[in-house]
């Protein structure tokens, strides 16, 4: 088993949950017109559910094939962490109003 498995399935499960927080606030607070943060919130959401997917199953796994799914979870993690770096940025400088 690689160390690295679980740590991305620690993570992206983690920054999922931060995903549907922020989700929530904009129904919360009645911004759906926000359409580019609830976008890139539900993009993020979709690549940290697929990267803890592939993560697990490659904790499944004992041989190449899982290397190579740990492999996409990281780049996809990478991707779900990007879009919540863009949200970040937009939520800061307040650039979508």
């Amino acid at each position: 088993m690689n160390p690295k498995s679980p740590h991305i399935l620690n993570a992206s499960s983690n920054l999922l949950g931060l995903c549907f927080i922020v989700l929530t606030s904009l129904r919360l607070f009645k911004v759906e017109d926000r359409v580019p943060m609830s976008l890139l919130a539900a993009v993020a959401t979709s690549f940290f559910m697929t990267s803890k997917l592939l993560s697990f199953l490659s904790l499944k796994r004992d041989n190449k094939f899982s290397q190579k799914l740990e492999k996409i979870a990281d780049y996809v993690f990478i991707g779900g962490t990007i879009f919540l770096y863009v949200i970040t940025i937009i939520v800061t400088l307040n650039i979508v109003k």
